[in-house]
């Protein structure tokens, strides 16, 4: 039993002869013979009773025709999704993402792939760099929009934009009056920061190292939502991306950083090495996000 002999089957019902099926799919009579025959004796039973002028179901032809439309139907839509997927017009995409990438930026982006490609699935995981690189690692995720991981063999990045960052404060901290702000005042606060091991964290205290100076002293607030909260609330001064204070908070604000510091952090996507070449989706859905993010002065 296939589907083109459903297909048949189907069809002589509709027209209740063999001869005007076999004129619809274009097919020899004997053909159509052949097919139902067979069927027939697939099932082990008669399914079409035939006379000169017409062709009537029997008993178990009705209970067959019955379930052979949804048959039919499930076979042909299933025949879609598998054209789909082999297209990579269809699939689930397991996308990671850090902050503030995930608010501020991919909602929209996914938003325009979603509408461009409708049976595309996609979920959201949301975690630091390290994070998201052991999950691929793992298997958990397909791609990942971050900062540059630890690259190894097992890891491929491909950078598309620079994320700058600027100071935020309370506008009763004791640097509020201050218009720029350098490296010597941030040594001599209390810096906000979301991870003991954050990538601006380490280059930060790699530029100060520079410049002969000592280490921070930091206090740790794992939400990067919250970090301008805590700053606005007076606990110290705050290094966060400019994308995300729009707007600004109520009691706080910004400073930029000293254009001779580059403390922006290059960020693009990762994914396993092992999985190139990625899958058409995938590959769909970081064409897209390159078309969206890419910034020039990285190429």
């Amino acid at each position: 039993m296939d589907l083109k002999t459903l297909k048949t089957f189907q069809l002589i019902v509709a027209h209740g002869s063999f001869n005007r099926a076999a004129e619809a799919l274009n097919y020899a009579q004997s053909t159509v013979t052949m097919q139902i025959q067979r069927l027939e004796s697939d099932l082990g039973v008669q399914l079409l009773e035939r006379d000169k002028k017409k062709v009537q179901l029997t008993e178990a032809g009705r209970l067959f025709h019955e379930q052979s439309l949804q048959i039919v139907n499930d076979l042909e839509h299933l025949q879609t999704r598998l054209s789909d997927h082999q297209l990579g017009e269809a699939g689930h995409i397991r996308l990671g993402a850090t902050e503030p990438s995930a608010s501020h930026r991919l909602p929209a982006i996914i938003a325009s792939f979603l509408a461009q490609f409708p049976r595309i699935h996609i979920s959201v995981d949301i975690a630091s760099t390290a994070v998201l690189s052991e999950r691929l690692l793992q298997g958990v995720l397909d791609l990942a929009l971050s900062s540059a991981p630890d690259l190894g063999a097992s890891i491929f990045f491909e950078p598309l934009y620079k994320e700058d960052f600027v100071l935020i404060m309370s506008e009763e901290h004791p640097l509020a009056q201050q218009p720029v702000i350098e490296l010597k005042d941030i040594q001599e606060h209390r810096l906000l920061i979301t991870a003991a091991d954050c990538p601006y964290r380490r280059k930060l205290e790699f530029i100060l190292q520079e410049s002969g100076r000592t280490t921070l002293d930091t206090m740790v607030i794992s939400s990067m939502t919250a970090l301008r909260y805590y700053a606005a609330a007076g606990m110290g001064i705050a290094l966060v991306p400019r994308i995300s204070l729009n707007p600004i908070p109520a009691g706080t604000l910004m400073r930029p950083l000293p254009q001779q510091y580059d403390l922006g952090m290059v960020c693009g996507i990762q994914y396993k090495a092992s999985e190139h070449p990625l899958k058409l989706a995938s590959a769909k859905l970081v064409q897209f996000l390159k078309e969206q993010l890419t910034d020039r002065a990285l190429r």
